[in-house]
């Protein structure tokens, strides 16, 4: 009696053991499969899109060679040796650096009162008519779908070379992505306080000024701040179109081979989208808590 009653929780152990080990041998199993299948995709896809890896080994050498050259000076010093030669143009940079922020300030602006205008229309839980959520949602789609350079380069054949241009295209393509994300933060509203400020009779109007605002408005305003954000590394590259802003000092400068103010351009606009990040980073937290920071 002794002996079975010993032997019993080995056996026990021994056939949980052996269960563990094949649970353990059918997930690694499916790792690799899943790897197998991940890889495979990839493969398929690369020869879809004819992405040829010799020739990317090939012409490696350019490119980093290219970025050897951006940061030499025309003497053949390294650029951090003379920070007066590298940043001779810093004060006209600075200015069309202003500029882009300008341009990515006030279509960020308007962006947001659009989207802040229309996005109770395309919510589920506020608008007023199915006809109207399904007409808003398109218009919405089509503004963050088309890239806004894509609009940048239509309002410049348009109103000709110059800030305008680059304004309309971000507050299109800001009014597009703002109004969704306005739009998902409504539907997570609590709607408990609409059907009571709804039961003594208040409009619609009413019921979005005093039910939902205060509920999302800080999620609005971190939303915003993010986008501008974006929109100021936006407004950079819309100056390859002629929108404005730095971005066309920094194309006429790799046009005409100036190498070492390619850097100079780079770095001046890290340097403010990094500090532009942690400022708005900071204020979002603030607005809409530590997961803003993300």
């Amino acid at each position: 009696m002794t002996v079975a009653v010993s032997i019993l929780p080995e056996q026990q152990l021994a056939a949980l053991n052996a269960a563990y080990s094949k649970a353990l041998a059918r997930k690694r199993l499916r790792l690799l499969a899943g790897f197998a299948v991940f890889v495979a995709a990839l493969i398929v896809a690369s020869i879809g899109a004819e992405v040829n890896l010799r020739t990317f080994f090939t012409y490696f050498g350019n490119f980093i060679s290219y970025f050897d050259r951006i940061l030499t000076l025309d003497s053949g010093q390294r650029v951090w040796t003379n920070f007066g030669e590298w940043f001779w143009g810093l004060r006209k940079w600075l200015k069309l650096l202003g500029e882009t922020l300008l341009i990515s300030y006030v279509g960020t602006l308007i962006g947001a009162v659009l989207a802040f205008l229309l996005n109770f229309f395309s919510a589920e839980n506020t608008s007023p008519a199915p006809w109207l959520r399904f007409t808003v949602r398109r218009l919405l789609e089509f503004a963050r779908t088309v890239p806004g350079i894509v609009f940048a380069l239509i309002f410049v054949m348009a109103f000709g070379l110059g800030p305008v241009a680059g304004v309309l295209a971000i507050a299109i393509h800001s009014t597009g992505a703002l109004g969704k994300q306005f739009s998902e933060i409504v539907e997570n509203a609590d709607m408990k306080p609409v059907e009571g400020i709804r039961s003594t009779g208040a409009s619609w109007i009413s019921c979005m000024r005093f039910a939902i605002l205060p509920q999302v408005s800080a999620g609005y305003a971190s939303y915003a701040l993010l986008r501008f954000e974006i929109n100021v590394r936006e407004a950079s590259v819309m100056g390859f179109v002629g929108a404005g802003g730095i971005g066309q000092e920094l194309i006429v400068a790799i046009r005409k081979f100036y190498y070492s103010d390619v850097s100079a351009i780079l770095v001046t606009i890290i340097v403010t989208v990094f500090l532009i990040d942690i400022t708005t980073g900071w204020v979002r937290a603030h607005l809409f808590g530590k997961e803003a920071r993300n």
